[in-house]
């Protein structure tokens, strides 16, 4: 049986928030079988807990941010996507402020720390949502697409018109029956651009950014001194957006997601357009993980 999954133990890690510029705490905690993603605002009295679903993502400004009232938590999209291409189906993330850390700006130091704390299956069955019939969802030029497939892949497509972004690759898939999420998706970091940053700051976000957490470019050129870490990094990293904002379904998705130029507006509105439309997907198990497709198999426990 393919099992759902959490952690071993409780971790913690301390960053900024890459739109606030602020000190936050992150906790990630071990949670019971079908608890999903739940994540718990722990500076305010009471605490709020505001549990993972597409209805739950109030804002997409720049990222993903759950809204409960007047609490929220913002910048979940690369944890969250952490915790898809890892197979976590269960955890608490405690947090001391209103965005999640920002870390180097990819997935991988959130990787590190959910294998850090350990990965352990529970005694339930995982569950997946099986796309039966296209969905799609567009925006001017822009648009993204579920469709049918026995496996899990996403095929981006970027366009920025801008020189450094130009000379490299531009349209990128990851089929995941035939690359791992940790070679190929979790060390591509956010981007963006010099020009912009007077008016992010002016709408109160990119105040914590800098060269350690972000690929930063001028009109010409990337500015940092150690480059890119591979020659498809900035779509990379809009196929790390996707999984995470697709996460926000709470299950694991046998599908293949198609986009260009989406950001977080748009994949939010296709994970509610999915689930608008009962004929449109299922919810299936697989007790014999041997017929499971290949792209769902999950990584090897340590």
């Amino acid at each position: 049986m393919l099992k759902q999954r959490t952690l071993k133990s409780l971790v913690r890690t301390v960053g900024i928030g890459m739109h606030s510029g602020t000190k936050v705490e992150l906790v990630l905690r071990p949670a019971a079988a079908d608890s999903g993603i739940i994540f718990r605002r722990v500076d305010l009295d009471p605490a709020v807990d505001i549990a993972v679903r597409p209805e739950a993502v109030g804002d997409t400004r720049m990222a993903s941010t759950l809204v409960q009232g007047s609490a929220r938590v913002a910048t979940i999209e690369h944890l969250m996507s952490a915790l898809a291409g890892l197979g976590i189906d269960n955890v608490f993330v405690d947090v001391d402020a209103a965005e999640i850390p920002i870390m180097d700006g990819s997935a991988a130091s959130f990787v590190f720390l959910l294998q850090s704390a350990g990965i352990v299956e529970l005694n339930a069955p995982k569950r997946f949502i099986r796309v039966r019939k296209p969905v799609a969802v567009r925006a001017d030029e822009k648009w993204a697409r579920l469709e049918p497939f026995d496996g899990f892949k996403l095929r981006f497509s970027i366009e920025f018109n801008h020189p450094a972004i130009d000379a490299t690759d531009q349209d990128v898939e990851v089929d995941f029956a035939r690359e791992s999420y940790m070679a190929s998706v979790a060390r591509a970091r956010t981007f963006g651009f010099v020009n912009e940053v007077e008016a992010l700051r002016a709408a109160g976000l990119g105040l914590g950014g800098n060269f350690q957490n972000a690929i930063v470019m001028d009109e010409y050129r990337v500015l940092n001194t150690d480059g890119l870490r591979s020659g498809d990094e900035f779509a990379k990293h809009k196929i790390l957006d996707a999984m995470g904002d697709l996460y926000v379904l709470g299950r694991p998705l046998i599908a293949a997601y198609v986009a260009h130029k989406s950001g977080h507006a748009l994949n939010n509105r296709l994970v509610r357009a999915l689930l608008a439309d009962q004929a449109a997907y299922e919810v299936v198990t697989f007790e014999d993980a041997s017929v499971a497709p290949a792209g769902l198999r999950q990584p090897v426990l340590a």
